[in-house]
C-alpha cells in the first residue's frame, strides 16, 4: 500500500530542516539510497535508517560482544551495545546543540560498531593479521560496519540506507575525512565515549586505581568520568559554534590524546593479559581456518570455490564475515564444538 506525505507532516519536516544551521545536511539534500523508495509517510530518511540499523540482527548481537573486558560476567561492564548507546546520547546531544541534523547523528552513531569482531580490539587485530596473511588486505571494523549495512544484512540485500549514514559509518574511524559535520561528531563521540567509559570499566575491575591516572588531562577534564564527558562535549559545542567543521580547542584536545594514549599504553594490555589473549588469538584463528577448509559449514553460504583465483578470496570474504559477525559466547561455544571431544555417557 502507497501512503503519500500528509501535508501535515511534510509541514513538520520542513520546519524542523528550517531550524538547522546553513552547515547541517538536510534529508530534503541526502544523495538517496542505491535502490531508490517512496518517502515514509512519518518519518524523514534519517529516521528510518535509524530504524533500520536498529532493528538489524547486527545491531542486537553487539550486546554480547566485547568492549574491553572478554565476555565479562559482572553486570555492569560495558559492552559494544553500551558504548553505541553512550555514543549516541553524546552525539546528539553536541548535534542539538549546533543546530546539526540529529537524526542523521543518531542514525551514524547506531551503526558505527556494527561490524566489530568477538573480543573487542583483540579479535580485530587477529582478524586483520591474519587476512594480510592471506593477502586478503586486512580488516578494519569501520569497513566492515559498512559492509554489514550495504551487504550483509537482510539476507543479502543490505539495508538500503542514505548515502550520508553510510559515509558517516565508514569514516567513525580510520583514514578519510567524514563528509558531513554529523559524521563529524559521531568520530569526536566515540573517543569521548570510550576513553571515559573504558577508565571506568578499568577502575572497577581493579586494574588501575584513580592516582594512576595522568594528572595534567585530570586536572582539566575533571576527576570522574561525568565531569570529563561534560567538559569534553562543551568544549566541542563551544569551539564548532557557527563553524564548517567540528573542533575542539587544542589544550582538551591533547587531554583527550592523553587519556586514549595511556588507555592503550596500560589498561588495555593488562585487560589482554588477564583474558589470556593468546587464548583469543588461538581461537578466533582455528575458527577461520577450520572454515576456510570447510566451506561448506559455513551457513546459507555456497561452497564452490575451489580455492584458488578469485573463488579463494570469496571463500576468505565469507569466512571473514561470517567470523567476525560472531558474538564472545557464540565463538566460544562453536570452538568447544569443533575442537573439543564430546563425552560419552554420564561423568
Amino acid at each position: 500500500m502507497k501512503h503519500e506525505w500528509p501535508g501535515r507532516v511534510s509541514l513538520s519536516a520542513d520546519l524542523y530542516e528550517a531550524g538547522l544551521s546553513r552547515w547541517a545536511q538536510r534529508a530534503s539534500a541526502s544523495l538517496g539510497r542505491e535502490r531508490p523508495e517512496e518517502p515514509c509517510a512519518i518519518r524523514t530518511p534519517y529516521q528510518r535508517d535509524r530504524d533500520r540499523i536498529v532493528h538489524s540482527k547486527a545491531f542486537r548481537r553487539l550486546k554480547h560482544k566485547t568492549q574491553v573486558f572478554i565476555a565479562p560476567e559482572g553486570d555492569h561492564y560495558r559492552t559494544r551495545l553500551t558504548h553505541t548507546l553512550e555514543v549516541s546520547g553524546i552525539a546528539r546531544t553536541a548535534a542539538r546543540a549546533l543546530r546539526l541534523n540529529e537524526d542523521l547523528t543518531e542514525a551514524i552513531a547506531l551503526g558505527h560498531d556494527l561490524g566489530h569482531t568477538p573480543f573487542g580490539h583483540a579479535g580485530e587485530g587477529v582478524l586483520d593479521e591474519m587476512l594480510r596473511r592471506l593477502g586478503a588486505g586486512g580488516f578494519q571494523h569501520n569497513e566492515q560496519s559498512a559492509r554489514v549495512v550495504e551487504v550483509l544484512e537482510n539476507d543479502g540485500r543490505g539495508l538500503n540506507l542514505t548515502w550520508e549514514v553510510r559515509d558517516g559509518i565508514r569514516h567513525h574511524s580510520g583514514g578519510g575525512r567524514c563528509a558531513t559535520l554529523e559524521a563529524q561528531i559521531v568520530h569526536v563521540a566515540d573517543r569521548v565515549a570510550y576513553v571515559n567509559h573504558d577508565i571506568d570499566d578499568a577502575l572497577r575491575a581493579g586494574l588501575i586505581s584513580p592516582a594512576d591516572l595522568p594528572d595534567e588531562p585530570v586536572g582539566l577534564l575533571g576527576g570522574s568520568g561525568t565531569e570529563r564527558i561534560d567538559a569534553l562535549v562543551h568544549d566541542l559545542v563551544d569551539r564548532s559554534v557557527d563553524g564548517d567543521a567540528i573542533a575542539q580547542t587544542p589544550a582538551v584536545g591533547r587531554a583527550l590524546d592523553e587519556l586514549r594514549t595511556f588507555l592503550f599504553r596500560t589498561v588495555y594490555p593488562r585487560a589482554l593479559e588477564e583474558a589470556d589473549g593468546e587464548k583469543v588469538r588461538r581461537l578466533l584463528t582455528q575458527l577461520m581456518e577450520y572454515f576456510l577448509d570447510h566451506p561448506e559449514a559455513l551457513p546459507s553460504i555456497p561452497s564452490t570455490a575451489d580455492g584458488t583465483g578469485t573463488d579463494r578470496m570469496e571463500r576468505i570474504r565469507a569466512v571473514t564475515d561470517y567470523v567476525a559477525g560472531m558474538t564472545d559466547r557464540y565463538a566460544q561455544r562453536l570452538y568447544l564444538e569443533l575442537f573439543m571431544p564430546t563425552c560419552w555417557g554420564d561423568l
